[in-house]
């Protein structure tokens, strides 16, 4: 082997050891891969940022952007509904799920697809009595098999049909990946569909009428010689924090507060809604001098009612800090602007308290209880409730953490957020749209049909069928076709334009960029020809039928553990230069790692939506294998056939 084989072998290696260890982003990890091609001389510094000028690069981001649309006009959600029948039979039911993912996530983001349908698939799962993860588990391998079925499925297929033209001069079409991509797909759903109930392991996902109670909710009255007196929310927590607990919501005269201000002041009378560990609770009370709501004689509350025209004039002082601090937070940070508006509300409240009405604290009907699942590459990965600043922002609280169906609140406030955790969340329904809508959240819920527009919704469902259209008959390449799309968003504000590239995920085309030079560096060393030559002699023995398969199962393997962009742009060169070995057409080979990059069934980091269902099923890490194994048995034994009729060596 050559200096520079020995060099990119080395930095292949590391690269794809530290997909596989998790630790770091993958978008990071790519980047790091690209300036270490560039250091050692592999890539050319001039080249080293030509990947992101890639059309599959181009074509990806622009086929979020559309996905994006649609789902935000409320087009695709609306078609789903539609299409979903009205049968009680849990299998049909279950089958048109899967099948109506599949077909979205043929035409948009697989992502997308699947949280669209989530809260329809617990709903389901809620009426027939079953695990939700039994419905889950076949609807995100069902959108996961649908979007190899076209060209614009999923991003491997576009890498894939950018290496071909980079190797034949013309890249595959709209819907070359169809014959295949289809067949694998209607065994894989029919099979998912039909021993999900056997194969997906029984768990019950805690849901907000039964969330795992390891803690009490319950009010405690500040006697007159707490220590709490006169301290605010914030410091009141701080105290609270040492035994576990946190403060949910304040009463003060009759009249509730969810989410008060950290800034307000305590006084005598008032009452917490606080949230401890069975075991701390005794301690929290006896310690600040606490005293449990429902153990206070009549007495003292007409006690503290009787002080309360003593201390009109400090909770006028706190009230108006209230407002001084909701009106700085506004000024200061334009992104707070929803935020202050719940802010507003809290702070109208207090003022209330001052004047009796006749509302009650048990007045809380605008008051509901929510879960919401984390998307994969949401804003808010890696960040806590603290750094998110969810009370003082959104004016709703965090109740607790549900992680792989367990939950736990041992220092809630600074565990860090995770793909695919549920969180439970207390407040104004219109808050917590807010806050999920912001931090890329799905509400585990039963949702109405939203189309806030109809006329943007039909508007972005003609944009994306003419492209579709343009790219299909090739009249334009896909990355024109799709940019060409994106200009008609704009044009036709169907998504304002100042918000036209939020739903590009940033870290896939980062990653996409940052990988392709050094796809490039190992077809220019030889190492993809070395790679190639070794697994034709050791293992397949020169058989082209044998050399198909194993790199099908090789791509599969990875695409469990590794990214499946970074998979396919891995495993390219690879496949193109073990056809050229055996000299055989490579369309196969390159069919074939589309398809393994796709069937990704074994762990939930392998796709994105097998992530996604991790914290609403309820699942554990080893729980995939069991329906995922025979799944990819099944794609190999069903894909191998139909690649060598239609796409021959």
């Amino acid at each position: 082997m050559t200096q520079d084989q020995w060099l990119i072998f080395g930095i292949l290696g590391t690269t794809i050891v530290l997909f596989l260890f998790g630790r770091w982003r993958h978008d990071l990890i790519a980047l790091l891969s690209l300036l270490a091609c560039v250091l050692a001389g592999l890539t050319p510094s001039a080249e080293a940022f030509l990947g992101f000028a890639h059309p599959a690069v181009i074509t990806v981001a622009a086929i979020l952007i559309l996905s994006h649309g649609l789902q935000k006009t409320g087009a695709v959600e609306s078609m789903a509904q539609r299409l979903l029948p009205d049968t009680e039979s849990p299998l049909i039911a279950l089958g048109a799920l899967t099948l109506v993912g599949a077909l979205l996530s043929a035409f948009m983001n697989n992502v997308g697809a699947m949280a669209l349908l989530m809260p329809i698939a617990m709903q389901h799962a809620a009426r027939q009595g079953i695990p939700p993860g039994k419905v889950l588990m076949p609807l995100a391998f069902g959108t996961i098999l649908g979007g190899m079925t076209t060209l614009i499925g999923t991003p491997p297929n576009l890498i894939v049909a950018g290496f071909r033209a980079e190797h034949t001069g013309s890249g595959f079409t709209m819907f070359d990946f169809t014959p295949v991509g289809l067949g694998v797909a209607l065994v894989g759903i029919i099979f998912a569909v039909a021993f999900s109930r056997w194969l997906v392991p029984h768990r019950e996902q805690s849901n907000a009428e039964s969330f795992d109670t390891g803690t009490y909710l319950t009010e405690v009255r500040i006697g007159d010689d707490a220590s709490l007196i006169d301290k605010t929310l914030r410091e009141a927590e701080l105290l609270l924090e040492d035994d576990d607990a946190q403060i949910v919501g304040m009463v003060r005269n009759d009249f509730r507060v969810t989410a008060p201000l950290p800034g307000r002041r305590l006084h005598a009378g008032d009452i917490l809604v606080i949230e401890a560990e069975p075991e701390s609770l005794g301690s929290t009370l006896t310690r600040l001098g606490l005293k449990l709501e429902e153990s206070v004689k009549p007495e003292a509350a007409d006690d503290a009612e009787d002080e309360d025209d003593e201390t009109t004039e400090h909770q006028e002082a706190d009230n108006k800090t209230d407002g001084k601090a909701s009106e700085t937070s506004e000024k200061t940070d334009i992104s707070r602007v929803r935020a202050s508006r719940h802010n507003t509300d809290n702070n109208e409240t207090a003022d209330e308290e001052e004047t009796p009405k006749s509302t009650k604290r048990n007045s809380n009907d605008e008051i509901v209880i929510q879960e919401l699942v984390i998307q994969p590459n949401a804003l808010l990965l890696g960040l806590t409730a603290t750094d998110l600043q969810i009370r003082s922002r959104f004016g709703i609280n965090l109740l607790a953490i549900s992680r792989q169906g367990h939950r736990s609140i041992k220092r809630l406030r600074w565990t860090e957020l995770d793909a695919g955790d549920v969180m439970l969340m207390q407040g104004p329904p219109e808050a917590i749209a807010g806050f999920a809508s912001e931090y890329q959240c799905i509400p585990l819920a039963q949702r109405p049909i939203l189309i806030p527009n109809q006329r943007k919704a039909w508007t972005a469902l003609g944009i994306m069928l003419a492209a579709v259209l343009a790219a299909a008959t090739g009249s334009l390449s896909a990355a024109l076709a799709f940019t060409a799309g994106v200009v008609g968003y704009m044009v036709t504000r169907v998504v304002p334009v100042r918000r036209i590239y939020d739903g590009i995920d940033w870290p896939i085309i980062v990653l996409l960029g940052a990988l392709m030079p050094m796809a490039a560096a190992m077809a220019n060393t030889g190492a993809a020809d070395l790679l190639a030559q070794g697994l034709l002699d050791q293992l397949a023995q020169g058989n082209a039928i044998i050399a198909l398969t194993l790199t099908l199962i090789i791509t599969m393997t990875l695409s469990d553990f590794m990214n499946n962009a970074a998979t396919a742009a891995v495993m390219c060169p690879i496949a193109i230069s073990i056809a050229a070995q055996l000299g055989v057409d490579a369309d196969s080979f390159l069919m074939a790692v589309a398809i393994g990059a796709s069937c990704a069934f074994l762990t939930p980091i392998g796709h994105q939506n097998n992530t996604l269902i991790l914290g609403p099923g309820g699942f554990r890490f080893s729980d995939y294998w069991r329906l995922g194994l025979p799944m990819e048995i099944l794609v190999v034994l069903v894909s191998i056939p139909l690649l060598l009729f239609f796409w021959p060596l």
